[in-house]
């Protein structure tokens, strides 16, 4: 018989399927046929190896009516699978769980509030049944994760979205219901599950539209809703559910998520008993820091923005007010009956504060790294810098060593911040609102505080935990064994790069001249550029740092400014260890075979100019440095012979490193003679100066004028007091003539400005005048035309 007319045949179709049809009537609206389910399930519990196939049909029906937007279908189906559960209660029914779950997902994953409400309404009936048998593969993974999303439900329509939340909080205890009485679900009480079911309750519990709803039956929404159809009050039921179920061995897993999901509440208490206790004892303070600190690492990973700054912001309040009781308040101190008493509180003090460093260290530390960059802007903003209201403030009340105990402090918790810290981009780890106050620190005259400056710096730049394998500063043999991660420099930090460089090398060559450098200064003045070969560097930068190692070298045998010797020879030993390291990094041989040269003649000739001799205890110092003997110093000719290949323009050599001024340095604590003397010009009544004048030679007699300011105040009183005489004493008409003067000048030069910049240019038909006062009209081309600089894109 041919297959078409097999397929048309009604007769010819399996019964289980012809049963299933008639359950399904013409008009959906009539809904179910009892007579036809009566019949369907008669023959599935007389039948029961057949309720797979029955399971399945129903499943590819309801499917079909899904998408096709049947819903009076889908509902039919459903009443169907819903009696059939009910019905049979065999071995068979196994594979007709697995399809009638199925069908319940698919109700779930559809957008339609009505059919996840039936969804869930089916389930929960399926989960009251006790089956016969334990389930060994069946998982509820989904439904925990689908229930939780609708309990959360965010729908525009207040009534829906209650509907929908109520829903999902059935669903989830549907699911406690089914599968903590079965051994074999246990799974259940995992971490996974119970991160998301336990949040699910309490974000229904806490919220407040639900708890008014419930305590105003007037409004239209809360009108005759009893504690089934409330979220709040149906969550706290099944809240209760679970712990009541809830084994000694399941209880952690299911208490812990309450605690993280309340821990800013939790903080929040803290800190403010903190406030409360704020004149307490040191140790009354210490302990309730102490309590932070144990509590931060399980609020740190579920805190956000505001709760996060609001933690830090409190803890450096208090950390400042330490400060202040230990040094601010020097009429207590005076007044202590012995000097051991004053001591004392002062260590005490301390414990408070480094208790406080812990904690903010440490609750950075355990932050995203989203997270993790705010608060290191927050901090970096409370640091005192020389030359800021903030230093203004704190040096009135505590003085300079207070302001540098809060400094020290301070960066030594952004070093606990920063570490671990990994960006992808350094524009984004180091924005100037952060670098340029660090770098204002790493200006100061305290060796302390530059060494902090640069662990913050290493933290942020090493981004492949390259910096343990540098540690020490040290001529290398083998920098191949060292095993140095890199990866190729993002074009993000190539614009980096280009941008800040050059005020990294300016303050990495003012940190090497500092007269109270110690050798820990030099080993991370090292580090610091080997992480910027590793991280940072491509060609252009590998010249630059190569130029820069050189000026070292000159600023260090020229002398120009006094440096003790042992600063002068640790000068030249960092650079003999950089140019070792550089040189094996980038894999020049010549360039290598070079340095390796020079290191070797010192080895012979002058061990004071290498790191493991010059940082020795009691090592020899020379009287002098010979510049004549050239072979101990690195050479720019030998060196830009060996990089004139392909990729580095050698030439750029020649060019002699000068660091270039920034305006940083005005926040450090050294003068500057921008900051003493004031410039006035007077651009109206004084014309522009010649070329000449212009190029004028800046010398340091020039400068030694210019920041001369004898006799300075002296002439300006005269100054004035010509002023004032003239305008008292001379005639109206030739104050007016002055005065019409100027304003004149004033407007023939705003007159020039504008005809230069409003003046329209040529146009292809432009307008050429003539003397005799006609008009001649005259093409002009367009790649002629000459157009302002501000008009050309």
């Amino acid at each position: 018989m041919p297959a078409g007319v097999c397929g048309c045949c009604g007769p010819l179709r399996p019964r289980y399927k012809r049963l299933v049809d008639n359950i399904f009537p013409e008009d959906p609206k009539d809904g179910l046929s009892k007579s036809d389910m009566e019949k369907l399930t008669f023959y599935a519990v007389s039948a029961p190896e057949k309720l797979d196939r029955i399971g399945a049909y129903l499943a590819e029906k309801l499917s079909r009516d899904v998408v096709r937007h049947r819903y009076a279908n889908v509902v039919i189906a459903m009443e169907a699978l819903d009696q059939l559960l009910m019905a049979c209660h065999s071995q068979s029914i196994k594979p007709f769980v697995e399809s009638f779950l199925h069908m319940v997902a698919k109700l779930l994953e559809s957008r339609e509030p009505d059919l996840q409400v039936l969804g869930t309404n089916s389930f929960v009936k399926f989960a009251n049944i006790e089956e016969d048998t334990p389930s060994y593969h069946r998982r509820y993974d989904f439904f925990v994760s689908q229930f939780s999303a609708m309990c959360h439900s965010t729908h525009e329509d207040q009534e829906t979205r209650t509907r929908i939340r109520v829903a999902g909080i059935k669903g989830l205890q549907g699911v406690v219901r089914k599968t903590v009485n079965d051994e074999l679900q246990a799974i259940i009480w995992e971490p996974q599950h119970m991160d998301k079911l336990i949040p699910s309750m309490l974000f229904n519990m806490q919220d407040s539209e639900d708890l008014d709803r419930a305590g105003h039956p007037n409004t239209p929404s809360g009108a005759g809703q009893d504690g089934e159809e409330n979220p709040s009050a149906l969550a706290e039921n099944c809240f209760r559910e679970l712990l009541g179920r809830a084994a000694y061995g399941n209880m952690n897993n299911a208490v812990r998520p309450v605690l993280a999901q309340h821990s800013h509440h939790v903080i929040q208490q803290v800190l403010n008993h903190l406030d409360t206790n704020n004149k307490n004892t040191p140790r009354v303070r210490a302990g309730i820091v102490q309590v932070l600190l144990e509590t931060v690492a399980i609020a740190a990973k579920g805190s956000v923005g505001p709760t996060v700054l609001e933690v830090f912001n409190t803890l450096l309040k208090h950390l400042r007010m330490s400060v202040d009781f230990e040094l601010g308040d020097s009429s207590r101190r005076n007044s202590a009956s012995s000097v051991s008493s004053v001591r004392g509180k002062e260590s005490e003090e301390r414990i408070v504060q480094n208790a406080i460093i812990q904690t903010i260290g440490f609750f950075g530390g355990n932050l995203p790294d989203y997270q993790r960059a705010e608060v290191m802007m927050f901090i970096m903003g409370k640091v005192p810098v020389y030359g800021t209201p903030c230093h203004a403030l704190d040096t009135v009340k505590i003085g300079h060593q207070g302001t540098k105990r809060i400094q020290t402090m301070l960066l030594s918790s952004l070093i606990m911040v920063t570490s671990g810290f990994k960006s992808k981009s350094m524009a984004a780890a180091l924005p100037p609102p952060f670098l340029d106050p660090l770098f204002s620190i790493s200006l100061m005259e305290d060796s302390e505080l530059r060494q902090l400056v640069f662990e913050i710096l290493h933290n942020i730049l090493d981004r492949h935990d390259n910096r343990a394998k540098l540690r020490g500063i040290r001529i290398i043999p083998n920098v191949s064994a060292l095993k140095i991660k890199r990866e190729k420099i993002s074009k993000q930090d190539v614009a980096f790069m280009k941008k800040h460089g050059q005020q990294l090398y300016r303050h990495i060559y003012l940190g090497c001249k500092e007269e109270d450098n110690v050798h820990k200064n030099f080993e991370l003045l090292f580090t610091t550029l080997a992480i910027l070969t590793i991280e940072l560097a491509n060609e252009e930068v590998v010249i630059d740092l190569i130029r820069l190692a050189i000026a070292l070298q000159e600023m260090a045998l020229t002398n120009e400014e006094n440096l003790p010797m042992f600063i002068r020879c640790g000068i030249m030993a960092l650079v003999a260890a950089y140019l070792n390291f550089l040189s094996q990094m980038i894999a020049n041989p010549p360039f290598c075979q070079h340095v390796s040269k020079v290191i070797e003649l010192r080895n012979m000739d002058a061990p004071y100019l290498l790191p493991e001799h010059i940082f020795r205890d009691k090592c020899p110092l020379p009287e002098s440095l010979d510049k004549e003997d050239s072979q101990l110093y690195f050479q720019t000719a030998d060196m830009a012979e060996c990089l004139a290949g392909p990729g580095y323009n050698a030439e750029r050599l020649s060019i002699p490193y000068v660091p270039q001024v920034t305006g940083e340095e005005r926040l450090s604590r050294r003068p500057s003679f921008v900051d003493t003397v004031s410039l006035q010009v007077d651009i109206i009544s004084n014309s522009l100066p010649e070329k000449s004048q212009l190029a004028e030679e800046i010398t340091f007699e020039t400068l030694k004028k210019a920041i001369d300011t004898t006799g300075l105040e002296e002439q300006e009183r005269a100054k004035r007091r010509q002023v004032m005489e003239k305008f008292q004493k001379a005639p109206f008409e030739e104050i007016a003539a002055h005065c019409e003067s100027k304003a004149n000048m004033l407007h023939d030069r705003l007159a020039q400005i504008f005809e230069l910049t409003i003046r329209p240019p040529p146009s292809p038909s432009g307008v050429v005048s003539i003397s005799a006062g006609h008009t001649q009209h005259q093409s002009v081309p367009v790649y002629e035309m000459k157009f302002p600089d501000l008009c050309v894109y």
